[in-house]
């Protein structure tokens, strides 16, 4: 007498463990979904501030061109920008509006066409400032504006 309920043996739909299983999986994996919206959600609508050194004369309006190589100097100072790993993510999306794979790519681009350099990436938000406060015309961003710099714009 053969008991297969399927193939490979398996119970079958209607069986209550399978739907109790089946139910806790789905109920674990929108859990899970929810727990990740909700981290990437809070990391994106942190306040985050573009700041320069203290003899950097910047507008908001001109960040977006900085990072992207189309704005060297403000006034008399050279501009020297520099990502920041910490907040890239929140920055690419908030300011400059392209995915990190977008951005990389512009970079490549303008590194062949212009023989420009992308900007330094610097690990955390401690080893932007400090960038910015030893650097004349430097730039970064930060999830937080400490004093000795000079703030641009908080998005």
């Amino acid at each position: 007498m053969s008991t297969a309920k399927g193939w490979c043996n398996m119970p079958s739909a209607s069986d209550p463990v399978l739907r109790r299983a089946s139910l806790r999986r789905r109920c674990h994996a929108w859990l899970l979904g929810a727990a990740l919206c909700t981290c990437s959600a809070a990391a994106v609508t942190s306040d985050l501030y573009v700041v320069c050194n203290l003899n950097v004369t910047l507008r908001p309006g001109d960040v977006r061109d900085m990072f992207i190589g189309e704005k060297s100097f403000a006034g008399a100072v050279r501009l020297a920008p520099a990502d920041n790993l910490a907040a890239q993510a929140a920055f690419l999306e908030k300011v400059l509006k392209v995915s990190a794979e977008k951005y990389a790519s512009l970079w490549t681009k303008k590194s062949f066409r212009d023989g420009a350099n992308p900007p330094p990436v610097k690990a955390s938000d401690a080893e932007a400032i400090a960038y910015i406060r030893q650097t004349p015309g430097a730039c970064s961003y930060a999830q937080s504006a400490p004093p000795g710099v000079s703030v641009v714009g908080k998005f």
